[in-house]
């Protein structure tokens, strides 16, 4: 191999590696990670050497919410529209892969919705409390390898969540690649309306573990039925990294 294209190739591997964390397109990871045993989130950092900062990074996450300082801060600006329903199991949680086109902008700067997914129970906990689950909006700076995430709380309700019926309802049991199931989703009805958020610099919380997501954590919860809850928690329930250490970072609030 020629020292030139040796170069390229290592060039590329740290972002394979971000785009595999934050796709989590397949299940047959050749560094397969997971969350209960030799593969839990303990030894992240040991499975792969792409995995380091799952083990030694300093701007971690999930964090406990608490000791917010209030502040006044932007509003996250949703420009969400339709997608068709592609949904798949990846073999870590169940996701959707988002049609082009929607998108937030926050701070003047624009990220593209790539797919949205969940953890139960929720992996961001508010004063120690976790909710029964937790969803992850995957946005990606237009300019740039930055993601911006909005998490969003699930609560248990009295009724089903009709937005989000198309999604519960077709939940694949099996690991394969995104097919279109159900009717279309629409977006904007997935989250909150009104309201404040949290905001902090973190990471994936998936290997490679990246420290490179915005994170905005809305205050609001959306309440799905238990039903809901439980289609997926059949499939998936544990897949929550643990609390990390906020450390030094800035944990901010405004209220909506």
């Amino acid at each position: 191999m020629s020292h030139s294209r040796a170069f390229s190739v290592f060039a590329i591997l740290p972002l394979l590696a971000l785009l595999t964390g934050l796709l989590m397109m397949t299940a047959a990871d050749e560094s397969a990670w997971g969350y209960t045993g030799d593969q839990g989130p303990a030894n992240w950092g040991e499975i792969a050497p792409e995995y380091v900062l799952c083990a030694e990074g300093n701007a971690q996450s999930p964090i406990d919410i608490r000791d917010a300082v209030e502040a006044d801060l932007v509003d996250i600006e949703f420009h969400y529209g339709e997608t068709a329903n592609k949904i798949f199991n990846n073999g870590h949680t169940i996701q959707v892969d988002i049609d082009p086109g929607s998108h937030i902008v926050y701070n003047g700067i624009t990220y593209d919705l790539l797919q949205f997914h969940f953890h139960a129970p929720s992996e961001h906990k508010i004063d120690g409390e976790a909710a029964p689950m937790e969803i992850h909006f995957v946005h990606q700076d237009q300019n740039s390898n930055n993601l911006a995430v909005v998490g969003v709380l699930l609560i248990e309700g009295d009724a089903q969540r009709e937005a989000y019926a198309p999604v519960f309802g077709h939940m694949p049991a099996q690991i394969g690649a995104p097919e279109p199931a159900g009717d279309p989703l629409d977006l904007a009805a997935l989250v909150p309306q009104e309201s404040g958020y949290y905001t902090y610099t973190g990471s994936l919380t998936t290997p490679p573990c990246s420290e490179v997501v915005r994170w905005l954590l809305l205050d609001a919860p959306v309440a799905v039925s238990a039903e809901q809850i439980a289609a997926y928690r059949a499939l998936y329930d544990g897949n929550a990294r643990p609390i990390q250490p906020l450390g030094n970072r800035d944990l901010l609030y405004t209220r909506p």
